[in-house]
């Protein structure tokens, strides 16, 4: 595996994430996406909606809005509760969360440190044109909340019955002490929840299905069985509401950390929204024929943090006769493009046929057209960004209507006519 610095090097390079603001000098806790990484990320989320939307019958979607209601963010208890520890050091007076102490002492100098305090995670910010206590609002901390207020409009609207679920992918902002590792640890970032509401006594069984459903996904789209563990939280380190959580570890360079938790969470959640806002949320089972609460289980991962575990594992360095090649080997579900043209000249008997090709390529799939230097330096671009399959356009192509695929992985070439292509391609990127 490439360690982190490798990685960032290559994001810049290649354009998948950029520091935000850079010309003026960064802005810590924020990247931008560029042209590949936003490709890449739409596709992580494009592959998570498809599991566990489309291709589901218990689960629906929903987006709901950035900016709540201040009241669903003190009944769900973030206002009081949604803390970091906090420490100064005295020597540099750069901040750190208490946990990351170097026996004791500052992370970055080794200094003294302050005494501990709670440090609320959540931003601020004011609706309407007065700036006091009564316009105060927050950039929601988490896409949960969104759908357990949702809970009846969304249950009723789609006429589901228990056990189903409601998924969200959305922006989330955390006013980290220590933003860091690159995407790992974010201010801004994205969420992909589920919310599975469950009867009470069926939801160890949801738990457990969701854990596995969840590193199948990960495993099918590359990422390595052994870069993935399981971390089952014992009882004392459980949220007071939680009674399980498992968090997916992933081997990231920097050590084991999350990739995604899945918690059973009773019926906490919909009980302090009830609560709060006086309304109804609980469900009639007609086939029980009782009124209850359910029980909800919510698998949690980050878009951001799956993206780096992809571009981690997907790395890899091989010899060849020009020294070493780098390549990404994504899952052609994931890689931001799918099939490059590359027409072997630029003369201009080659250039309208290969263009031709790449416009008609183009209403499938995300497609690259690249014919700058020598053929095998553009295959070597092709491989260090990902690109499955490279077609190639040469003089031969002008007689007998046929191209060239070469396999990323294999680095197989076959010739196939040009009537052929799309079927051709498709069985191979419909893997």
């Amino acid at each position: 595996m490439a360690d982190l610095e490798t990685i960032v090097n290559l994001c810049k390079r290649r354009g998948f994430v950029f520091p935000s603001s850079e010309i003026y000098g960064g802005f810590g806790g924020f990247w931008d996406y560029g042209p590949l990484g936003v490709e890449l990320k739409r596709n992580v989320k494009d592959a998570w909606w498809r599991a566990i939307v489309q291709r589901r019958d218990d689960v629906v979607g929903l987006d709901s809005s950035i900016i709540m209601s201040p009241r669903a963010w003190h009944a769900s208890g973030h206002v009081e509760t949604f803390t970091d520890p906090l420490v100064d050091c005295k020597q540099c007076r750069k901040r750190s969360r208490s946990d990351e102490l170097n026996a004791g002492r500052c992370p970055f100098c080794g200094g003294e440190v302050t005494a501990e305090r709670r440090f609320n995670l959540m931003f601020k910010t004011f609706i309407g044109p007065v700036e006091d206590e009564a316009s105060v609002a927050y950039l929601r901390p988490e896409t949960a909340a969104g759908i357990f207020v949702n809970f009846r409009n969304a249950q009723a609207t789609a006429r589901k019955k228990l056990p189903f679920g409601i998924a969200q992918i959305g922006k989330t902002f955390r006013n980290e002490i220590t933003p860091g590792k690159f995407i790992f640890r974010d201010r801004e970032f994205e969420q992909m929840e589920v919310e599975y509401f469950t009867r009470p006594e069926q939801s160890e069984t949801a738990y457990r299905q969701w854990i596995q459903d969840r590193v199948d996904w990960y495993v099918g789209l590359g990422i390595r069985r052994e870069h993935l563990s399981l971390y089952e939280q014992p009882t004392e380190e459980l949220a007071h509401y939680s009674r399980g959580t498992t968090d997916i570890l992933y081997a990231f360079p920097f050590g084991e950390s999350e990739l995604e938790g899945i918690a059973m969470r009773g019926d906490f959640d919909l009980g302090r929204h009830q609560a709060a806002s006086g309304e109804d949320l609980s469900y009639f089972d007609d086939e029980a024929n009782e009124r209850y609460l359910p029980h909800v289980v919510e698998p949690s991962a980050g878009v951001d943090r799956s993206v780096l575990a992809f571009l981690l594992d997907a790395y890899h360095e091989e010899p060849d006769k020009e020294g070493t090649r780098v390549v990404l080997k994504f899952h052609p579900a994931l890689a931001p493009f799918k099939v490059a043209i590359l027409p072997l000249s630029r003369k201009e008997t080659l250039t309208p046929l290969a263009k031709g090709i790449w416009a008609d390529l183009r209403r499938h799939w995300m497609v690259a057209y690249d014919d700058a230097q020598s053929i095998g330096r553009r295959y070597r671009r092709q491989d260090e960004i990902g690109t499955p399959f490279c077609v190639t356009v040469d003089f031969d192509s002008l007689q007998d209507n046929c191209v060239t695929i070469r396999d990323r992985d294999a680095m197989t070439q076959v010739r196939v006519a040009i009537s052929d292509l799309v079927p051709a391609l498709r069985e191979k990127l419909d893997m």
